[in-house]
């Protein structure tokens, strides 16, 4: 496994470096589900440069990613799942605040994730039986901390509507933040920069996180009382195991999971 997640490491870098180095190059901007929902043929590009690298040296892998419909199910053989920039209204507005994200799971089990942070060069990397770290720093596990003294990173449409008391819990905490990517926020909340994230977001977006997350103290869960499906959008949030029973106080949370 560990030439495998080493393989991983370099061709997430070597992805980041194919993106920069076109970037700047005019790119083709298509909406999906809404002029707020946006695909490049640079997030097509990037994928088929991570597919086309992993197929050749594991043919036999499968892939769950975002763009293409590549959909095999993550219980099923060796998955990577791909989202090939996390972020891209970010990219296409300011080229900053993106992602490229890797996961990778055998029959259904998560053996590592990556989030690369391309344009702060910041790779998150671990999971399964890896230490988790940010390039070379070993990242902690979670640190209890008040929520007053806390920051949370929400979906803001989400906050609005009080979905599940959302906003209720913003209340209680320091401040909320957005970043208009689900993988960075995940990262900040690993680093320890954020109590947690919640938003709605699809498989390919809270794999990784939820994968090195596991191994900080922190779950991956519905917030609506659903399991995660690894199929379609939900709303999810990535939370600290020791504040299920405190934010439960707030959120419509089922603590006897």
């Amino acid at each position: 496994m560990a030439i495998k997640f080493d393989f991983a490491k370099a061709l997430i870098r070597s992805a980041g470096e194919f993106l920069k180095a076109h970037m700047d190059e005019p790119f083709e901007i298509e909406e999906k589900s809404s002029f707020t929902d946006l695909v490049t043929d640079m997030d097509k590009k990037v994928q088929a440069f991570l597919v086309s690298k992993i197929h050749q040296a594991y043919p036999e892998d499968c892939f769950f990613a975002e763009e293409d419909d590549q959909r095999q199910a993550i219980h099923e053989g060796n998955v990577w799942v791909i989202d090939p920039i996390d972020g891209t209204n970010n990219f296409v507005a300011q080229k900053s605040d993106f992602a490229i994200v890797l996961a990778y799971y055998e029959d259904g089990i998560g053996r590592f994730g990556l989030i690369y942070d391309v344009m702060a060069d910041h790779l998150f990397h671990g999971g399964g039986e890896f230490e988790v770290y940010c390039n070379d720093q070993l990242l902690t596990p979670y640190q209890p901390k008040a929520l007053n003294q806390s920051l949370i990173i929400v979906n803001p449409g989400m906050c609005t509507d009080n979905l599940g008391g959302l906003s209720e819990l913003t209340k209680a905490v320091l401040g909320m933040r957005t970043y208009g990517s689900a993988a960075i926020s995940m990262a900040r909340v690993l680093s320890g920069k954020a109590l947690g994230y919640f938003s709605h977001i699809s498989p390919w977006d809270y794999a990784a996180g939820q994968i090195m997350g596991e191994k900080l103290g922190y779950l991956t869960l519905s917030m609506t009382s659903e399991p995660l499906n690894f199929k379609d959008r939900q709303y999810v949030m990535l939370i600290p195991e020791k504040k299920l029973v405190e934010l439960g106080h707030f959120l419509e949370i089922d603590n006897d999971r």
